[in-house]
């Protein structure tokens, strides 16, 4: 066991916990805790126009209520606009980013495959005027082994194309922001849903450019429902339960292949977590990208 373990759950607050959600907080909570390592809490709150206000205090009181208990502050994006304004320039300074007048509408209009074509890569248009930021990406595979997954590989400039590190409304991307604070917060190892496994090949990248520390990478499962849609917010996926929270555990645990015993059947949420931290073994999750529930 080494105390240098770190790993993290990072909701957005556009709604409460569903059960998706509560999947990636109960895996990544156990394998942390497996690893005698600490598991922290990100508030990821960079999209004020999807963000519900209150959900932020109601996904912390739901974790409570489930006895998924943090370690640490809880770190809030919107208080860190400064560090990823830091990591911004650094990129721009070492030449990796440019600024870019295109619409998706227009990207759409020019890519079969909805890849960014490179128009503004080699300077704007004198006509144009920027919108968002792109980083420039080069010729190279990108690969990771995922934990779960196995080997993942990329090329980048025919796969995905330059890709925005800050928004036309002036918002900081998801990528740029994610790669800042797991460096900040010297997460060890990423445990999260396959709906992410494309996105960590843009994060290596970034983490490459700004020479910042590599985590290592689990990807497990993500719940859909019967359309084969992740559960979300915008797929109406409901609150999960919070004045009974052990039988929703237990259909957690289950979906990530850790059916409990039968002796911590209908066991407190504590007593349930316990054992699956003592019985968690990343062998017994299924490989598979989705699951229907």
């Amino acid at each position: 066991m080494s105390n240098s373990y770190r790993g993290r759950f990072a909701p957005s607050p556009t709604g409460p916990l569903h059960f998706g959600s509560l999947v990636a907080a109960v895996g990544s909570y156990c394998q942390a805790k497996s690893q005698g390592g600490e598991w922290l809490v990100r508030m990821e709150d960079l999209d004020p126009p999807r963000e519900v206000p209150g959900a932020a205090d109601d996904i912390l009181r739901t974790l409570e209520a489930y006895h998924l208990n943090w370690d640490d502050t809880v770190l809030y994006q919107s208080q860190r606009l400064d560090a990823y304004e830091h990591a911004l320039n650094q990129l721009a300074t070492n030449g990796h980013t440019f600024p870019c007048a295109c619409t998706r509408k227009s990207i759409a209009a020019n890519s079969s495959l909805n890849i960014y074509p490179g128009t503004c890569r080699n300077g704007l248009a004198p006509d144009a005027t920027a919108r968002a930021t792109r980083v420039r990406v080069n010729s190279d595979t990108v690969n990771f082994h995922d934990g779960l997954q196995g080997t993942q590989k990329i090329n980048l400039e025919s796969d995905v194309g330059d890709f925005v590190v800050k928004r036309a409304d002036g918002l900081f991307a998801y990528h740029l922001a994610v790669v800042v604070d797991d460096a900040f917060q010297e997460i060890s190892e990423i445990v999260r849903g396959t709906d992410l496994l494309d996105s960590t090949l843009h994060h290596l990248y970034l983490q490459k450019l700004l020479a910042l520390q590599i985590p290592r990478y689990v990807h497990f499962p993500v719940a859909v429902n019967a359309q084969k849609e992740k559960l979300s917010k915008q797929t109406h996926a409901p609150a999960i339960n919070t004045t009974q929270p052990g039988a929703m555990l237990e259909k957690a645990l289950t979906f990530l292949g850790h059916e409990p015993d039968a002796d911590v059947i209908n066991a407190n949420p504590e007593t349930l977590l316990e054992w699956a931290v003592k019985n968690w073994d990343l062998e017994r999750i299924p490989r598979q990208l989705t699951i229907s529930v």
